[in-house]
């Protein structure tokens, strides 16, 4: 698994080129910020820092200006406004956009050209703007990983099909895929941490919807399935590893201590499942689906058959029991 989680510093100009029709910006200034740092994920408002308190002014973050600072500048006389404009402009700010069609005021160009700082303006609301900004931040801050493996949509469980190469992810995943479930991604499987600990895989943009089957060769399980048999992305919820069968080797039977393993620093319940031949993968990896299912749902079935194997076995002791204190010999 290769790790790539590391902090990304992203500049205006990726941030304009990424965004420019997403957002609908339009560049009204020179390019005099483009190659300045976003640092951080919020996005900020300076009202306050407009209105002459600059104490705690968060000038490191995207500026982001609606109907308010638009109005509160156009207020001001045309010296009052280049002063407060010149003010909050001398610091280091990434850029600035303006939203909602507003007009921007006069000056408030020429001080951003002068202070080396790129100004964009979007006819979306502010707070959809704000919203779509800091989504995009997130995700280019995102803690990511390549794993090797599938990704598997199963009863609507993401399960997650790793082993040694050449033990059988593929074949499990054409097998479960001609069963009706549906292929996440194959061979290589890029995902990303999000908020809540969620772990969401999706395929390489390269690989998309191939597989390599031995004997075979590349298979497009889209053109083959159609378009059911497939999906862009999935949560991770279930690792199932695949292992080379030992007689030797000890087996859990019951299932009550769950496995984890972590990705991405998040843990996943992991299950080793032995394989040798003759033995149908696929209809196993369902069951280990539905199962996780009903853990979901607060049913834990080996912790179920475990409390009522004890209260039986507890029920028979205590029957027992009476009848010894009945035996007088």
């Amino acid at each position: 698994m290769e790790s790539n989680d590391t902090n990304i510093i992203l500049d205006v100009g990726t941030f304009f080129k990424e965004n420019e029709k997403r957002l609908r910006l339009r560049l009204v200034s020179e390019k005099k910020s483009f190659d300045r740092q976003i640092k951080e994920r919020c996005v900020h408002r300076p009202g306050l820092a407009l209105a002459g308190f600059t104490d705690v002014f968060s000038y490191q973050r995207i500026q982001v200006c609606g109907n308010t600072e638009i109005a509160y500048l156009k207020t001001l006389s045309p010296q009052d406004r280049e002063a407060v404009l010149n003010t909050v402009f001398s610091r280091e700010i990434p850029c600035i956009i303006v939203t909602n069609r507003n007009r921007v005021p006069p000056g408030f160009v020429e001080s951003a050209n002068e202070n080396g700082i790129s100004v964009f303006t979007t006819s979306y609301p502010t707070t959809y703007t704000i919203r779509q900004i800091e989504e995009y931040i997130d995700e280019k801050h995102e803690p990511a990983a390549t794993i090797h493996g599938t990704l598997m949509d199963v009863y609507g469980i993401g399960i997650l099909i790793t082993g040694r190469s050449g033990i059988g992810k593929s074949e499990v995943a054409l097998d479960l895929v001609s069963r009706g479930h549906r292929l996440v991604a194959d061979d290589v499987i890029n995902t990303v941490r999000k908020g809540g600990g969620i772990i969401l895989g999706k395929g390489n943009e390269t690989l998309k919807y191939h597989m390599e089957i031995r004997g075979v060769g590349i298979i497009d399980v889209q053109s083959i399935y159609g378009i059911r048999a497939v999906r862009r992305q999935k949560r991770i919820e279930v690792q199932v590893e695949l292992i080379d069968w030992d007689k030797s080797e000890s087996h859990d039977r019951l299932g009550i201590d769950e496995m984890k393993n972590r990705i991405l620093g998040e843990e996943i319940p992991l299950v080793r499942l032995p394989v040798y031949p003759g033995k149908t993968i696929a209809v196993i990896v369902e069951v280990i689906a539905l199962n996780q299912l009903l853990k979901i749902y607060s049913q834990h079935s080996a912790r179920v058959f475990t409390d009522r194997l004890t209260r039986k076995m507890q029920a028979k002791l205590r029957s027992l029991n009476k009848y010894l204190g009945h035996d007088y010999e």
